[in-house]
């Protein structure tokens, strides 16, 4: 173990003592030389604001925060080169300050437009890995009793579930200080460091050439781009500009979903993820389709609690050749889940680095179109004297050309849909959701019906696709019908 000192901005006291120097985990590994070779990318800022109406105690919840931190090393980590390569930098303690932003307006719609500025504002601010601190926080006070959280975190030191960890653990804590009881969390048995060390003791050896055997496998021969029709053409370089839209199914299509999935005894991941393939092919024509998505990485108890960068990225490649029913589409899609299950733990970046494929800076290797299904989602906080609920956050970036991101929720699957604006106008990804969707009822309705004849448009919108041509620049003609 090394130690080192390290500086962190004003608004984080640190202490005089010697920090601690572990290695990074593959995927922190990657996320550094990313970033060294495009500083200051906003790609992986990820913000969560969080509404509070009520008699908000600051103190309790600026303690709070603090007490996460002081829980939490991936929260005091920053990261240098040591010998070639990238390295934790963990800080023995922080001290948090929370700073406090007035937004002052007459009328609702403004005070609205002033919030989301403000988290534009946090996401276009970039993060220095080497410096830190790599979470910010902020409090925004529109009156006495309105207040938004926001907190930006770097990627490199969460993911997606580790936002459900910070969320429920902030509501535990408020709770606890603002009666001016001790915390009610206990400590954690491990941190994320250890999970790095374990991850590159256990990838080694017959473990290693096992998992590395199946992907190799999986993904030998040609990776065809995925050619979706677009708007724009396709830039020589991504900018990694995007957008962002929401979109929800009705009740009564998510229950019949469900349902569908339970009687060919396969997950709702999997049939949406099928219906989404199904999707891809009618507007491309291309049975060879590679799509990525995310898996937890937390198969131990003890990662469960901890907040970092656990999430592995899977390549799901289907063959959708023969013109199939869709049913035949779901049980490929299940073999081909339940196998990338089963070799879940060799890292993305190792994959990448044993494949080498080509390289394009005008497209991401390996897959261009991502999809994942979440249901375990954000927590409902429960606050005494505070209504809580999660405002949306919107994206002005895009890693891929396409992201589907769903969420499964008492009232139905609700998603969010990320696109690159170097390829898509707005127009155009409303239109996808409208197919998507009528796609997804013919589904359910009879899937024994072939790929060529489950429908993108209902029948009583089917006179109307000039006035989709009209909008978006987008090719339907040949994907509609």
């Amino acid at each position: 173990m090394v130690t080192m000192k390290v500086d962190f901005s004003s608004d984080v006291n640190t202490s005089e003592e010697d920090v601690f120097v572990f290695p990074a985990s593959f995927a922190q590994q990657r996320l550094w030389f990313f970033d060294r070779l495009e500083p200051g990318s906003l790609q992986y800022i990820s913000p969560v604001a969080i509404q509070l109406t009520g008699a908000l105690d600051v103190p309790a919840l600026e303690e709070s925060l603090n007490e996460i931190v002081r829980r939490h090393e991936a929260l005091r980590t920053t990261f240098v080169m040591v010998d070639g390569q990238p390295v934790q930098v963990i800080a023995p303690s922080l001290r948090w300050k929370l700073p406090l932003v007035l937004v002052r307006s007459l009328c609702d719609r403004d005070r609205d437009v002033q919030v989301q500025n403000a988290i534009a504002q946090e996401t276009q601010q970039p993060f220095d890995l080497s410096q830190g601190p790599l979470l910010r926080t902020k409090l925004l006070q529109l009156d006495e009793e309105q207040h938004v959280l926001l907190l930006t975190i770097h990627h490199i030191i969460s993911d997606g579930w580790s936002k459900g960890v910070l969320v429920r653990e902030v509501a535990a804590l408020y709770e606890a200080f603002s009666q001016g009881r001790p915390s009610p969390l206990p400590e954690l048995p491990i941190q994320y460091a250890d999970y790095a060390i374990w991850q590159r003791q256990r990838l080694q050896g017959q473990v290693l050439e096992a998992q590395m055997s199946y992907w190799k496998q999986q993904l030998s021969g040609n990776l065809s781009v995925l050619e979706l029709p677009s708007d724009r053409p396709r830039p020589t370089v991504q900018t990694g500009q995007g957008a962002t839209q929401s979109f929800g199914l009705p009740t009564n299509l998510s229950e019949q979903l469900k349902t569908l999935s339970q009687r060919e005894n396969v997950t709702l991941f999997m049939t949406m993820l099928a219906a989404f393939k199904t999707l891809l092919y009618r507007y491309t024509r291309q049975d060879d389709i590679l799509i990525g998505s995310s898996i937890a990485n937390r198969n131990r108890a003890e990662f469960e609690g901890i907040i970092g960068f656990f999430v592995n990225t899977l390549v799901m490649r289907t063959d959708l050749s023969g013109n199939p029913s869709f049913r035949e589409i779901l049980h490929r899609v299940r073999k081909v889940a339940l196998e990338a299950y089963d070799h879940q733990d060799l890292p993305f970046e190792q994959l990448v680095e044993k494949l080498q494929p080509t390289r394009n800076l005008s497209y991401h290797p390996l897959f261009q179109v991502w999809f994942s299904l979440n249901n375990a989602p954000m927590p409902a906080l429960q606050l005494s004297g505070l209504s809580v609920s999660l405002l949306e956050v919107k994206s002005n970036t895009a890693q891929f050309d396409l992201s589907f991101d769903i969420m499964e929720t008492p009232q139905g699957l609700i998603g969010t849909v990320e696109y690159s604006t170097d390829l898509f106008v707005p127009a155009t990804i409303s239109s996808i959701l409208g197919h998507f969707q009528t796609l997804l009822e013919g589904i359910v309705a009879n899937p024994n019906q072939r790929l060529s004849d489950l429908s993108l448009l209902k029948k009583s919108e089917q006179h109307i696709t000039f006035v989709l041509e009209k909008e978006a620049t987008f090719n339907f003609d040949f994907a509609l019908n």
